[in-house]
């Protein structure tokens, strides 16, 4: 045995028991504590290592250190309950229990008086954020998780930096690793541009900060406090279909909200900001005004104190459900929790219907899901793959009145590992006609039964068992 071997040895000898114990004792999932254990013991030297640059939560030390208010990490021991707030009076009586639900997980009360409308494709969506932003004349606050670097995303430089010659205050915070989809790096550009620009947690070698995981997944945009646009689109020409060179096509839905709802959307904004900037300075505070009838609620999801606040959320919802359920999701792995709050809805006579893409940008993503579905299906869902262009869209409607809309997809990732923002929507207008979306694009797909699933050929049950296999690091 040579020396070099040796010394390789000794360390993982070291090194092994130390992290295996940390992922004992601080990994929230048995699931992820055994895999991570086995990984840390299995593979000698290497197994510590990724542990180390992949496994640690660093967003909980970095926060604490921090000690950013509204941005507490973790569950201390001690910590105050957050304040409830008094339930609107106009909510019907079947959802007060729901209502509930969310006003525990959510740091936001259920406010009325907003108005919030779809706006289908980069073709309704981006006129409307950029005349935002040139309409701004106080603030502009922009958080995303990619802005390609194409001739879509400079006209909104162009826009943010017109904003900022006027002396409007314009803050842009970009996923630090969906700031490397482009090169070069759009942050960059924005800095150039003479735009406040910060990045969210952005990869690094010293000290080692290489996670993929913990990713802000939000996508929101403020205007002076009067309009905001939240959703799961990103910034890009990818999102214009009518682009005849669009050689990445999907489709998605932003949504713009306008009412007291902007405010909240506002807070999440500057809680990341703060955070990812250390800059604690906040723009003017101005009072959204009343804009419709609808009643709205922020609601976060992240691995800190607001883990698994979206999961409990979509089985209270589901469970809630008496007549129809409607799920749209361009990725859907969902943990065993909202399989079972799946089938339970089915058993009791729900309506339940699921559209997913027909062709999937993640392949494996598509092949894991297949492995999945015979348990829903067995149960009576039922479920469509829709046509091309890849659909990115993210909806969520029980009973035609109750809606969820934001950045979060219905597999691990978005529930356990990124930060996730969705809205809570109390209407049974809006709901009707988002729950319609999803039926039309069920119209114009297939549908996929249970006699299909069961007789895939063998190879292709071993490799969709196999991606299924590592679905809850997908």
């Amino acid at each position: 045995m040579s020396f070099e071997t040796l010394i390789a040895l000794l360390f993982h000898a070291l090194l092994a028991p130390a992290t295996a114990i940390h992922a004992l004792l601080y990994k929230r999932d048995p699931k992820a504590a055994f895999g991570w254990i086995a990984v840390c013991i299995l593979f000698p030297l290497a197994g510590p290592v990724l542990y180390l640059f992949f496994g640690l939560n660093r967003v909980r030390g970095k926060a604490q250190g921090l000690g950013l208010p509204g941005f507490s990490i973790g569950y201390e021991r001690g910590a105050a309950l957050p304040e409830t707030h008094p339930l609107p009076s106009n909510i019907p009586p079947a959802y007060r229990e729901l209502a509930r639900v969310g006003q525990a997980l959510s740091r936001h009360p259920l406010v009325g008086g907003n108005h919030v409308e779809p706006l289908v494709n980069g073709e309704q969506a981006y006129p409307a954020m950029l005349a935002a932003i040139d309409d701004a004349c106080h603030h502009v606050l922009l958080t995303t998780y990619i802005l390609d670097n194409d001739r879509t995303s400079r006209r909104f430089v162009a826009a943010l930096q017109r904003a900022v010659q006027r002396g409007v205050d314009v803050r842009i915070l970009i996923d630090g690793f969906g700031d490397l989809y482009s090169w070069p790096r759009s942050s960059k550009i924005l800095q150039r541009a003479g735009i406040q620009v910060g990045r969210f947690l952005p990869p690094r070698l010293l000290p080692p900060s290489l996670s993929i995981n913990m990713r802000n997944h939000h996508k929101i945009l403020v205007i002076d406090d009067a309009i905001g646009f939240a959703g799961g689109m990103n910034i890009g020409e990818r999102h214009c279909l009518d682009i005849e060179d669009n050689k990445r096509p999907t489709a998605d839905v932003q949504f713009v909200v306008k009412g007291p709802a902007v405010g909240q959307l506002r807070e999440e904004f500057l809680r990341m900001w703060r955070f990812s900037t250390e800059d604690s300075q906040d723009p003017d505070c101005r009072v959204p005004t009343r804009s419709g009838s609808l009643l709205c609620r922020t609601v976060t999801d992240g691995p800190d104190e607001d883990l698994d606040k979206l999961m409990m959320l979509l089985n209270a919802a589901i469970g809630e459900a008496r007549r129809s359920v409607r799920i749209m999701t361009p990725y859907f792995l969902p943990p065993r929790e909202l399989i079972s709050a799946i089938q339970a809805a089915c058993v009791r006579g729900v309506d339940v219907l699921i559209v997913l893409p027909a062709r999937n940008n993640l392949p494996y993503i598509h092949w894991a899901t297949r492995n999945m579905l015979w348990e829903i299906l067995f149960r009576g869902a039922r479920v469509y793959y829709q046509p091309p262009p890849f659909n990115h869209s993210k909806l969520f409607v029980v009973d035609n009145y109750y809606s969820l809309i934001g950045s979060t997809n219905w597999d691990t990732r978005s529930l356990r590992l990124n930060f996730e923002l969705q809205v809570e929507v109390y209407g049974d207008d809006f709901a009707r006609d988002l729950a319609e979306q999803v039926e039309a694009a069920a119209d114009r797909g297939r549908e996929v039964t249970l006699t299909e699933v069961d007789g895939r050929p063998l190879p292709q049950r071993l490799r969709d068992s196999l991606s299924w296999l590592f679905s809850p690091y997908l």
